[in-house]
């Protein structure tokens, strides 16, 4: 059987499985249909070894408060009762939350009774509150944007919605990317992450520790990916899909065998003098988007130390001179922690969206 990648399984699914068991009952039912939120599948990732692992046709129906308060209990069991026990060769039957692994839930092929299907009925609301732990009734605020992971906002605005007349694209517009000023706070944030290791690669390769300094050189090669990332507003997916989602970035052509070159590095001097190659694109790059004055693109001495820097010209701090918000303006004043992502890499911390109000309280 021919791999369906999960977007397009979900898709069909719908149309030809799903709708029509609503139509039976429901038709005009305003309604959206999606496939956002988890899934290596809403980011366009899944492959075969997917189908293993919480894949499968599935997707969201969105209704209106008030109709999911009347219609959902009833839409659940006509599902179960009315879906084809497979579809397009996969089954529709999914095993029991598994709780030694996350909830997860398996294909399990059945060919008689009822469907334990992945047809979540919510509201819109529901869906932000439970995956965000935001009320979209608000508007986005400063500190919530720094709060929410990008690897989610990465699977809330890619993913696909089959049908909406509910609004369900508009709320997902919101989240498509940083205010203005807010991307530049960020940008300065991952600037200075640079510049408070770039010298310490070396300086560790000096002392003769070329292990520490191989591990520096990685944190840096990822520090220059993530602003990468920011450069080409793109939020960055989690560990897994990192590295791939580089790869489609216009900055990797440039980037990728130069850092895979840091990687391999034997010496902390080679590490450097591609690290400094990497600092050298990524300034070019910087300098293409005009969101400061035209910054240095050549690598200088760290306050005369033998090694090679690049952030020490200060390309923090003139994207932050170039800030006007009010808000963020006070956040510039104090240490550029930037958002989640670039202080933590805890995987707990990112997808507990329960821990999101005391984070906020570090931006206020």
């Amino acid at each position: 059987m021919a791999f369906i990648p999960g977007l397009e399984l979900s898709r069909r699914f719908y149309w030809e499985a799903v709708r029509p068991v609503l139509d039976r009952s429901w038709r005009g039912l305003p309604h959206a249909a999606a496939l956002i939120g988890s899934g290596s599948e809403t980011i366009g990732f899944d492959d075969e070894m997917s189908t293993d692992h919480g894949w499968g046709p599935r997707l969201q129906l969105f209704l209106r408060l008030e109709d999911w308060e009347s219609h959902a209990e009833d839409i659940d069991a006509a599902l179960r009762d009315r879906l084809p026990h497979s579809f397009l060769g996969y089954p529709t039957n999914f095993s029991e939350p598994n709780p030694d692994d996350n909830g997860v839930q398996l294909l399990e092929a059945t060919d008689s009774g009822a469907v334990n299907h992945r047809v979540e009925t919510q509201t819109v609301g529901g869906f932000f509150c439970a995956y965000l732990n935001f009320d979209v009734s608000r508007e986005i605020g400063t500190a919530d944007w720094l709060t929410f992971p990008q690897q989610k906002l990465r699977t809330i605005t890619a993913g696909g919605v089959f049908h909406d007349v509910i609004g369900l694209e508009k709320v997902r517009a919101r989240f498509r990317w940083y205010p203005p000023d807010l991307w530049r706070y960020m940008l300065a944030a991952g600037w200075a992450r640079i510049g408070q290791e770039e010298h310490l690669m070396g300086r560790a390769g000096l002392a003769g520790d070329e292990l520490g300094s191989a591990l520096i050189g990685s944190r840096l090669v990822r520090d220059v990916m993530r602003l990468c990332f920011l450069m080409e507003r793109q939020y960055a997916p989690y560990a897994k899909w990192f590295g791939t989602a580089f790869a489609q970035l216009e900055s990797a052509a440039g980037l990728t065998d130069i850092l895979l070159a840091v990687q391999r590095a034997d010496t902390w001097q080679e590490r450097e003098r591609w690290l400094s190659e990497a600092y050298w694109v990524v300034a070019g790059r910087h300098n293409r988007l005009g969101l400061t004055e035209s910054m240095p693109e050549k690598p200088v001495r760290f306050f005369g130390r033998p090694f090679r820097v690049m952030a020490l010209h200060g390309y923090a701090d003139a994207l932050l001179g170039c800030v006007e918000d009010p808000e963020v303006l006070l956040l510039a004043k104090r240490r550029p922690i930037g958002s989640i992502d670039q202080f933590s890499d805890s995987t707990d911390l990112l997808e507990a969206a329960e821990l999101r109000p005391a984070l906020r309280a570090l931006y206020g």
